[in-house]
Formats: C-alpha cells, sequence, structure tokens
C-alpha cells in the first residue's frame, strides 16, 4: 500500500508563487506516475499535471508555462511548482499515486487560496 501526504498549499496574493510537494511512503517501488489534481469549490475534480517515472511531464492548458512538475525518486518525492498564480487557481490540490497495475492512490489535500 502507498500512503502519499502533501504539503505547501497557503493563501498567496495573485502573481505569487507557491510549491506543492507530496512525499510518498509504503510500497513505494510500485509506483509508476504521479501527479496533481485540483478541487475548487462547487466544482469535480479535474487533472493538472502528471510525470512519469522517467520524467516526462504533461499539463493541462490552464497550467502550462505557469506550473511545473517534478520528481525526485530518490526522496519518493512528487513537487508542483506554481507561478504566476491566478484566483481561478484556487482550490484544495491533490498529489496522486499511479501503480503498474494502474491503481490509483490519493493524497489528503492541501489548501492553495489565490487572492485578487
Amino acid at each position: 500500500q502507498v500512503h502519499l501526504v502533501e504539503s505547501g498549499g497557503d493563501s498567496v496574493q495573485a502573481g505569487g508563487s507557491l510549491r506543492l510537494s507530496c512525499e510518498a511512503s509504503g510500497r513505494v517501488f510500485s509506483i509508476n506516475d504521479m501527479g496533481w489534481y485540483r478541487q475548487a469549490p462547487g466544482n469535480c475534480r479535474e487533472w493538472v499535471a502528471r510525470i512519469t517515472k522517467e520524467g516526462t511531464a504533461y499539463y493541462t492548458d490552464s497550467v502550462k508555462g505557469r506550473f511545473t512538475i517534478s520528481r525526485d525518486n530518490f526522496q519518493n518525492t512528487v513537487y508542483l511548482q506554481m507561478n504566476s498564480l491566478k484566483p481561478e487557481d484556487t482550490a484544495v490540490y491533490y498529489c496522486h499515486a499511479d501503480d503498474f497495475a494502474f491503481r490509483t492512490t490519493w493524497g489528503q489535500g492541501t489548501r492553495v487560496t489565490v487572492s485578487s
């Protein structure tokens, strides 16, 4: 079983930056892709970014050029560097880890609030 713990959420003003972290523990050797989703109040959870074990990154269009996902396989940690934050980025951000059997583990979420 994999366990994920996110950190780094905070309240910032528009244009600011935050770095989210997600540390995995447990059966980390089984983890393939990792990534981030977010859920704004009243909205469904939406995909933000994903990174393969080899380090190939993918982003949803709304964050391209502003967010960077990275991964440290030795630390079993995935990061989301968020720059030029906008009020519409306000959400609870959830880390996920997919294993090689396509099972997904979720973190508990970390809240990001961007004020205008």
